[in-house]
Order: C-alpha cells, then sequence, then structure tokens
C-alpha cells in the first residue's frame, strides 16, 4: 500500500436467496471498522447481493459507511418473514422447496398462472423504494463514487447483461431477482430479463473494465455457495444442494480465472505496466454449508444468523489483513 494513496477495492457480492443475509453481516463489519487506507471504487451484486450491494452503494454515496450500515439493517428488517401472514408464507415456500428437492413429485405451476408472484415482485420493489431514492441515483453517480453494478441475464439474446450506476433502476434490481420458477420475468428495454445467477454471480468485468485511477487494486469477493464439499453426493437432496452451488460459482471462477492470467501476463511483463494492473483477489468466504430450501427462509431468526456468521467472517477477514 502506498503511503501518499489508498488501496483502491471494489467488492462483489454473490447472489443466493436469503444466503445473502451473511453478505450483509459482512459489509456492515467492514464498514464499521473501514480504513482509510482503502478506498471503496466499485460494488456490484447478483440476485439478493444486488439488494446488498445498492443499499450499500447508497449509504456511502448520500451520507458515509454509517448511514450503509443502517441501510443494510433496515432493508433486511423488511425483508425478513415477521408478520404471522408472511411467517406462513415462509414456511410453506421452504417446504415446498425442501420437498422438491428430495426427487419426489410435485406440482408445479407457471408463475405466469398465479397472481402471487406478481404480488412478490411489488411487495419487494415497495421495500427497496421505502429505502432508496431511486429518482436520486441518476445524481449521486459522481466520478468519485465507486461504481455500481447488478446482474441479470437477457432471456432474449441469452447473454450476460449488467446495468450499471445510473441504469440501475427498481426494474433493474427486480429482475437481477426474478427466478425464473418463481417470478416473470421483467421486461427492461424490449427484452426480458431474468435472474443474475444465471449469468455474472457476481458481475466482476465491469468492476475491472473502468479507467486506470479507478480500477481495484484488490477485488474482495463475498462468496455464497461452498467452493469445496467433501465425498460424493448421492441422494437427491445433496445432488441438488451440490448442482445448486456449482452453478452459482461457475462464472465466478471464470471470471476471476482472466483476472489471474491478466496478473501472470503483467507479472512475466508481457503487458505494459503503465496500463495494465494486477488486482489482487481475495475472497471471504460463508464456510457454513445450509441445504438450498434454506435460500428461501426468510425466518428472522435464521436471517439474524447469517448475519453474525457475516460479521465473524468479516472479522477474520480484517484481523488476516492487518497481521
Amino acid at each position: 500500500m502506498s503511503d501518499s494513496s489508498p488501496t483502491r477495492v471494489a467488492i462483489a457480492c454473490q447472489g443466493g436467496g436469503s444466503h445473502t443475509a451473511f453478505t450483509a453481516g459482512v459489509l456492515k463489519k467492514l464498514f464499521r471498522e473501514w480504513d482509510n487506507g482503502y478506498e471503496l471504487v466499485g460494488i456490484s451484486g447478483t440476485s439478493g447481493g444486488a439488494f446488498n450491494a445498492l443499499a450499500a452503494w447508497y449509504g456511502l454515496v448520500t451520507a458515509d459507511e454509517t448511514r450503509a450500515v443502517e441501510l443494510l439493517d433496515a432493508l433486511w428488517a423488511d425483508l425478513s418473514a415477521s408478520d404471522p401472514t408472511d411467517r406462513f408464507l415462509n414456511e410453506f415456500v421452504v417446504g415446498l422447496s425442501r420437498f422438491g428437492s428430495t426427487g419426489a413429485p410435485a406440482f408445479e405451476v407457471s408463475p405466469y398462472q398465479i397472481p402471487g408472484p406478481e404480488l412478490g415482485k411489488k411487495e419487494i420493489r415497495e421495500t427497496l423504494e421505502r429505502h432508496i431514492d431511486f429518482e436520486e441515483v441518476p445524481g449521486l453517480c459522481r466520478t468519485d463514487a465507486p461504481e455500481l453494478v447488478v446482474g441479470t441475464v437477457n432471456v432474449n439474446a441469452g447473454v450476460f447483461e449488467t446495468f450499471t450506476n445510473e441504469a440501475v433502476t427498481p426494474e433493474a434490481v427486480l429482475a437481477s431477482a426474478a427466478v425464473p420458477t418463481m417470478f416473470e420475468a421483467v421486461e427492461i428495454n424490449d427484452h426480458y430479463h431474468w435472474d443474475g445467477l444465471f449469468s455474472q454471480n457476481p458481475p466482476i468485468d465491469d468492476l475491472m473494465t473502468v479507467g486506470a485511477d479507478r480500477k481495484p487494486e484488490e477485488l474482495w469477493v463475498i462468496q455464497i455457495n461452498p467452493q469445496k464439499r467433501e465425498g460424493e453426493p448421492t441422494s437427491l437432496e445433496e445432488i441438488a444442494d451440490r448442482r445448486n452451488e456449482l452453478s452459482g460459482n461457475i462464472s465466478l471462477n471464470q471470471e476471476l480465472g482472466v483476472i489471474e492470467r491478466v496478473n501472470e501476463w503483467v507479472e512475466e511483463g508481457h503487458l505494459p505496466e503503465d496500463e495494465f494492473t494486477k488486482t489482487e483477489i481475495r475472497r471471504i468466504a460463508m464456510g457454513e454449508a445450509y441445504h438450498c430450501s434454506t435460500k428461501v427462509d426468510r425466518r428472522p431468526s435464521f436471517v439474524d444468523e447469517l448475519m453474525e456468521l457475516g460479521e465473524t467472517r468479516a472479522a477474520e477477514f480484517l484481523s488476516d489483513r492487518r497481521s
């Protein structure tokens, strides 16, 4: 780290439904103990990770780290299943997800055939707008503000699509969380979008393809899905769990592999150092294995458990950085 300038850092938040309450805990701890030796130059997210990235970014650019922590707490308090009706619905959805992962025949219906999914999207939108003034976002995208990136997939073109800075609208965030079996696709710019878990999870490339003075020297990846597991998955539930984890990690590892290759080329002198810089990759991993059905579990006690775990992992990360 230079004595005269802070180390440029970007944070990428992996998606994973309710498990991204872990990410909120990580971000809260990082912001409470933010070191002036670091400058946040970008933050990205997919699905639930996009909720966290947006709340953190908005808190930072409208006030400071304290406000970012307050917004993360407020957002997850509203997303949690707190009232009796929501608690009942949560138990039903979690139970249905767990039952489906066993491979047993289950009644399935398209989200286009029932009203519930659109009501769910309406509730998420109202929650986001309760805490984020989206009309204010374009004016907050200053040159010195962190890059904000939200990941989706373009259903019609079959390609990744990201929304950055002033393009991050309520529709973009909803599109990033539009799980196709649960919600209708979100139409933006005359084409349809689904959950970003099908795409860059989380978006990395947009954080890297910026001006040299804003390119991160360190990339902190908050990783929800376990990278490794011991043994062979044999039961239908174990297979469903591991398949879910792998689907969330493959695109991430591909993007990180590109950064590592560029780092090697810079180190070996194949690329000019005045145009290309190395980016150190650091992961803050959940390190716990939960059943895939818990990704839809919004019980306040479970959300609190994940947040506490996030704060613990962030504390370990910061301790390692200081040692």
